[in-house]
């Protein structure tokens, strides 16, 4: 293993793999914003039954639960590069068949519920093998800065400019976003499907290997490093206070606040630009005090503004809030992915992202579940006080990973995933 330091910055490359991998994630984030808005409103058409329209939005979860982990370990045995454009290339073709069916009028609320299975349980692998390919197309120095430009892209592309679009396809016809979606998958899997990489290289599997005892195998290699296991635990105690957070922000806004609509909107922009800017600048942050350091401030800074939400009354600073809580939501979540791959063996980190994804979706539906207990008992700004609570309990789990020093693998070592010609 190298050591490294942490705030080590340096912006990657345009030409070559990286700006076709950006290129791909960006567009399929703009697809997934045109799917992700169209679905329920669709469903919205098809049954007044409350439970039904929640499932579909359930199914986009329930898969990470069930198969996050098996996704990773695939991630680990396969050609990454192929797999990803081959789970685009099927998305495309399900979207496609499924944007006919729409405009056919054969839709149902049991076809939405199996397209958003079908979809997010393609996406376990897609993801996973996504986050193990990144290293392999940067240099070290390089991942940070490719972590967060990969991250604002697709937030501009999907916060920005895909949700806004959905009305203006819907339109046009009910089938348009889901057309347009199916167009992003596959140019999407064209991008990735050209990008030059040699294929992975790995230690043969011992005899016997079997999928449960690889799975098992990434679950010990998180458990005993003692970093990885604090970020982990980190990262879900938020997950759990963001469910609370985002369950119940329209309750916030339209009830306690009582800004109503253009207040709720105010607000997903506040928080909107807060990322954006967080993706841009927070390079900035981690020179100067390193990675490790910028997750412990972006998190502690977070608990302030959630007490602001919670507490102030009036809708300025509930923008202003979001503003910072979105800014410092962005620099864990790069700094956050990046120290897991920096940490992480290549030839595990399928696995260890595997579970750092499982983990974190398994929180946001119980977060969800007690933020509208706590609303219904204590009113509708406890969400918001109980999401800080959840915080605090994540910056202590990030105490001992100060104690670490941050290694990556050495370059050219047997774990080395793969090489890219550039």
């Amino acid at each position: 293993m190298t050591t490294v330091e942490t705030g080590d910055v340096r912006a990657p490359a345009w030409r070559g793999g990286f700006g076709r991998l950006w290129s791909a994630a960006v567009l399929s984030s703009f697809g997934d914003a045109l799917r992700t808005a169209a679905l329920p409103l669709l469903a919205a058409t098809l049954t007044d039954r409350p439970l039904l329209i929640a499932a579909v939005t359930a199914c986009g979860y329930l898969p990470w639960i069930v198969f996050g982990l098996l996704g990773g370990a695939v991630a680990d045995r396969v050609d990454q590069r192929r797999a990803m454009w081959t789970v685009d290339a099927v998305r495309g073709l399900l979207v496609a068949a499924f944007a006919v069916a729409v405009a056919l009028g054969h839709a149902s609320i049991g076809l939405l519920i199996a397209l958003a299975f079908a979809l997010t349980t393609l996406q376990t692998l897609f993801d996973n093998a996504s986050t193990a390919l990144l290293p392999a197309l940067v240099d070290p120095a390089e991942l940070g800065s490719a972590n967060a430009r990969l991250m604002t892209g697709q937030r501009v592309a999907g916060g920005l400019l895909g949700a806004p679009a959905v009305p203006l396809l819907l339109a046009a016809g009910a089938a348009v976003p889901f057309a347009a979606d199916a167009v992003t998958f596959l140019v999407a899997a064209a991008l990735v499907a050209s990008l030059r990489t040699e294929p992975p290289q790995r230690k043969p599997r011992p005899a016997g290997s079997t999928l449960r005892r690889e799975i098992a195998e990434g679950l010990r290699a998180l458990w005993r490093d003692r970093a990885l296991r604090g970020l982990c635990a980190a990262t879900a105690l938020c997950n759990i206070g963001m469910g609370a957070l985002i369950a119940t922000l329209v309750l916030l806004v339209t009830g306690w606040l009582d800004a109503g609509s253009t207040g709720y909107a105010v607000a997903m922009t506040a928080y909107t630009v807060g990322s954006l800017t967080g993706g841009l600048a927070g390079g900035a942050l981690v020179a100067r005090i390193g990675r490790v350091r910028a997750v412990l401030l972006a998190g502690t800074v977070q608990i302030g503004a959630l007490l602001a939400m919670g507490s102030i009354r009036h809708l300025a600073a509930l923008g202003l809030a979001l503003a910072v809580f979105g800014f410092m939501g962005m620099v864990w979540n790069v700094n956050t992915t990046t120290l897991m791959q920096q940490r992480t063996p290549a030839d595990l980190l399928g696995r260890v992202s595997s579970a750092f994804r499982t983990l974190g979706v398994a929180g946001a539906p119980v977060g969800a579940l007690l933020g509208g207990a706590a609303a219904t008992a204590w009113g509708l700004n406890s969400p918001a006080l109980l999401a800080a609570a959840f915080f605090v309990l994540s910056v202590l789990a990030l105490i001992p990973v100060l104690k670490v020093d941050v290694f990556v693998v050495a370059p050219h070592d047997d774990s080395t995933t793969a090489h890219v010609t550039r």
